[in-house]
């Protein structure tokens, strides 16, 4: 069922999802559907909290070696790349005004690295680079820096796959925005 409604987003766009859509998609009855979920926003909801599970394992499956700056940038590339394989299902998703899924998506808030855990994975790499150069940072300020540095890869993301950015340019831009951010930190 979950496959099926996001099929029928890329096709035709989360707003377009509906109980009957996807029953039809799968060929059961709607009473079907609402077997298994309450309604539309409950099915947006595991769409949007299983990408965000497998994004945040990804964001953590680092092995501990490298230095901290290693660790961000490959954190942060990891993201940038992931997000961008999955294209327009990714605007959809951080685009979308639902409730439902703001509940997952926002994160300009305080406090939103301890209630957004791939977002609390940058803050942890944030204070462990910071640590590592022996410098103090105040908590408030690491929160509003992993902030920033979220939504400027968010307008990366959001550019690479709306221009489909050939590949070798891609990783250009991934590289140097890695450096950006590196050389800002310091």
């Amino acid at each position: 069922m979950l496959q099926a409604a996001r099929e029928i987003m890329k096709d035709e766009g989360i707003e377009n999802i509906s109980i009957r859509k996807i029953a039809d998609k799968i060929e059961y009855s709607p009473a079907i559907v609402y077997h298994y979920f309450k309604d539309k926003e409950e099915i947006l909801n595991q769409i949007v909290m299983g990408t965000y599970h497998q994004m945040t394992e990804d964001l953590s499956s680092f092995p501990p070696t490298g230095s901290p700056e290693e660790k961000l940038k490959m954190r942060m590339r990891k993201y940038i790349e992931r997000m961008t394989t999955m294209g327009d299902e990714f605007k959809m998703i951080m685009l979308n005004e639902s409730p439902a899924i703001l509940d997952h998506t926002a994160v300009l808030f305080e406090g939103a690295s301890t209630a957004r855990p791939a977002l609390g994975v940058l803050r942890q790499s944030l204070q462990a680079f910071y640590h590592a150069q022996d410098r103090f940072i105040e908590d408030d300020q690491i929160e509003i820096t992993a902030q920033i540095i979220w939504t400027s890869m968010f307008g990366l993301i959001l550019r690479i796959i709306t221009e489909k950015v050939e590949e070798e340019h891609k990783r250009r831009l991934i590289d140097d925005f890695l450096e950006f951010c590196i050389q800002a930190l310091n």
